[in-house]
């Protein structure tokens, strides 16, 4: 019998390969967005994994010629994928996934593949299990679909780290992006024949025969016929439809939206929130000039602003993110600080809008990916809020003449506390 001695001596390529996951590990400091973090967490998802997979598992001769490389290449990339994709989804079903917990599990996975030792390919049927393995893996990732409002594959600001960031998101309300542990509880996909009245009003909490928000100078009259179930999605219409609200005045919209708040003044809140993750899968195919739909938490003791978290509003565009923390200052006075971030193509495909309310801090994900954080205690809210979702009208511009409509979908929603 032949003896095929193991290569033991790691060589400066493999001892790179190990230490390319490490490297996305700690990139995942800086801030999010930094070209830096984008491109050392891209470099190594694509090609560190599959590359130390394929090596130990060895199903291959080293090839020799230019297209055998560039199969083993693509076996390679494929194969790190895959393993991308299982692991994302194996944290996500176990309510533990975060970025970095998955980043490290690759880092850990690569490592061992780059140092492990081999000994040199013969063709055997040993070498039969391992190929069955990695085409295994490849199926399953491929099978392995993600419903409507997951992370597309390629981020929604054309950077191909964000997309592969987002692309180990939650895009079904399966967990939050922020780390746990979590419990849900509110979970809502929109999936009876109409709004379940037992978890949404349709109305703010002054509600008579409708209403509508006039701090801010809107010209929408909020009805419930404006929220409807239709396809396992929420659409909130706004019509150009003339309507005298209960207080007199002439609207010349009518429009929708809900909250977990109340039907009238004196009556009890559907639910109320004291910290936790808030998310939702919202579209806005608009128009978008003169409309402005918005997932936010108002307060539900005093039924006003400040202090008022915006998960994400839309004023006037469907291209960008508006998220806002409001706050009252020591001497009494609103103060506010936000941020915006884009460019995110919201009139094509649901995308995942959310937030991580903590006593301490505040956090903002787009996509399942970071994009703002407040780590002030004094502007963090600490009373028990309400959920909404509504498009208004006439903030911060009238809408076009010639445009007569305008919808907001949510495809589905869902709040986790600790």
């Amino acid at each position: 019998m032949t003896s095929h001695p193991l290569h033991r001596r790691p060589t400066p390529a493999r001892l790179l390969l190990a230490a390319s996951g490490w490297a996305a590990v700690l990139s995942t400091a800086l801030p999010p967005g930094n070209p830096l973090r984008a491109t050392v967490a891209a470099a190594f998802l694509l090609t560190g994994p599959g590359t130390a997979t394929v090596r130990l598992a060895r199903p291959l001769p080293h090839p020799t010629t230019l297209p055998g490389r560039i199969g083993l290449a693509g076996l390679a990339v494929g194969t790190g994928l895959a393993l991308a994709t299982l692991t994302a989804e194996a944290l996500l079903l176990t309510g533990t996934f975060t970025t970095v917990r998955a980043l490290g599990l690759l880092a850990a996975l690569t490592t061992v593949g780059a140092l492990a030792p081999t000994r040199p390919w013969r063709p055997a049927t040993r070498h039969l299990a391992p190929l069955a393995a990695v085409l295994t893996l490849l199926l399953l990732a491929g099978c392995s679909g993600l419903g409507k409002g997951d992370p597309p594959a390629a981020g929604p600001d054309g950077h191909p780290a964000e997309a592969a960031e987002a692309a180990a998101a939650p895009g079904n309300g399966s967990a939050p992006a922020a780390a746990g542990p979590w419990h849900s509880v509110l979970r809502e996909d929109f999936s009876g024949p109409r709004l379940d009245h037992g978890t949404w009003a349709t109305c703010y909490d002054w509600n008579v025969d409708g209403c509508t928000n006039g701090g801010n100078g809107e010209t929408e009259w909020y009805l419930p016929g404006q929220a409807t179930v239709q396809d396992g999605a929420l659409h909130l219409t706004a019509q150009r439809r003339a309507t005298t609200g209960s207080d007199g005045k002439q609207y010349p919209w009518t429009s929708g939206m809900v909250t977990t708040g109340r039907d009238s003044w004196n009556a009890q809140p559907r639910q109320t929130f004291t910290y936790g993750y808030f998310a939702a899968a919202v579209r806005f195919p608009g128009p978008a000039e003169g409309f402005f739909p918005a997932v936010w938490l108002i307060p539900a003791d005093t039924r006003s602003a400040p202090p008022e978290l915006d998960i994400a509003e839309f004023p006037g565009t469907d291209d960008s993110v508006n998220m806002n923390l409001h706050w009252r200052t020591a001497d009494g006075q609103d103060a506010h600080t936000g941020t915006t971030w884009g460019p995110v193509r919201l009139a094509d495909r649901y995308h995942v809008v959310a937030v991580d309310w903590e006593p301490d801090s505040v956090t903002w994900y787009v996509d399942g990916v970071q994009r703002f954080r407040i780590t002030d205690p004094a502007r963090v809210p600490h009373v028990p809020m309400e959920l909404v979702l509504n498009l208004a009208v006439g903030y911060p511009s009238a809408p076009p003449a010639d445009v007569t409509a305008a919808r907001f979908d949510v495809d589905w929603v869902q709040v986790w506390q600790h």
